[in-house]
């Protein structure tokens, strides 16, 4: 485990590991699960930010560095993608397993303050991000090792179309080797067109983190686990379905401040089931991006500001 440092630079985070249990039950060796820290790491205010299915936290520097003199903001990459180790069984690949590494995060930061009771936290989660933080909720805090008091939910919510599952799928996993950044990127850009509007050089940046120089030293490929991929395209129409009523009853037991946002265009979250979100439960507060899809990037200067507004108020 990461000891805090003595002295940190706000404009730049801090790559540290936690050590996580086992991830299925044919694989009980542990992994190290990366994680991103940006702020002063004695600071009670703690945000926690978790990318999509195939992203990973660097995904979130943007919005990271403009709140880090608020907060200590600690951005994991999910097992199997960026810094983190890859799962020797694909099986462990799975929401309820993320959640056990969340645990261990959330423990190993309350160790580090020595803390006796459950950290207070803000939770921001993109796509899969947000049903990680939802199962979360699902834990006694004192299991969990953190309560929600605030909680962002990035074009996600308990109904999801199973059309847009079957999109990402096409291209989760496949692989890939590209001789230059600018090559990956176009490819990126060409899968990703949910994301909205950016600049070139916006669009590099967020890119380059989710390279990596091929293990033969010839190109690039992409940072995660293909392996990924076989859990996902294992869920059906039917089992999204059904799975629907249970993320239902976790959404309306939420006891924290909600803040959804949506893709204007998103084929994911339809504007149906954001209305109802508003509705019901802890009848979240929904903001709406226009000319944007799945999932916004939280760069853009309206999007960080909603985050920031609902979170510094």
């Amino acid at each position: 485990m990461s000891s805090i440092p003595s002295s940190f630079d706000p404009a730049q985070p801090v790559l540290h590991h936690v050590t996580c249990p086992g991830a299925s039950q044919t694989d009980a060796a542990t992994h190290r699960m990366a994680y991103w820290a940006w702020g002063d790491p004695t600071n009670e205010r703690i945000l926690v930010c978790v990318h999509g299915l195939s992203r990973q936290g660097r995904d979130f520097d943007t919005l990271a560095r403009s709140l880090s003199s608020h907060y200590y903001v600690v951005c994991p990459d999910v097992v199997g993608r960026g810094e983190s180790d890859w799962l020797a069984d694909p099986k462990g690949y799975q929401v309820f397993g993320y959640v056990a590494d969340m645990v261990a995060l959330l423990q190993h930061l309350r160790a580090q303050r020595q803390a006796s009771a459950p950290l207070d936290i803000d939770w921001v989660g993109t796509s899969m991000g947000g049903l990680i933080g939802l199962a979360l909720s699902t834990l006694p805090p004192e299991a969990s090792g953190g309560r929600l008091r605030k909680f962002v939910l990035n074009d996600v919510g308990p109904r999801l179309h199973h059309d847009a599952l079957v999109r990402i799928g096409e291209y989760l996993g496949v692989p890939r080797r590209f001789s230059t950044e600018q090559e990956a990127a176009d490819y990126l850009w060409s899968i990703s067109p949910g994301f909205g509007p950016h600049t070139p050089q916006q669009w590099l940046e967020l890119s380059r983190p989710l390279l990596r120089p091929a293990p033969d030293g010839q190109g690039l490929v992409l940072h995660y686990d293909p392996a990924i991929a076989e859990p996902f395209r294992a869920v059906s129409a039917d089992s999204t379905a059904s799975g629907e009523a249970a993320l239902w009853q976790i959404y309306d037991a939420l006891r924290c401040q909600v803040l959804l946002l949506r893709g204007q265009d998103s084929d994911l979250l339809d504007p149906e089931t954001a209305h109802d979100m508003t509705q019901r439960g802890p009848k979240a507060r929904l903001i709406q991006f226009p000319g944007v899809g799945h999932a916004p990037t939280l760069i853009a200067p309206d999007q960080v500001a909603a985050v920031h507004d609902f979170l510094l108020a």
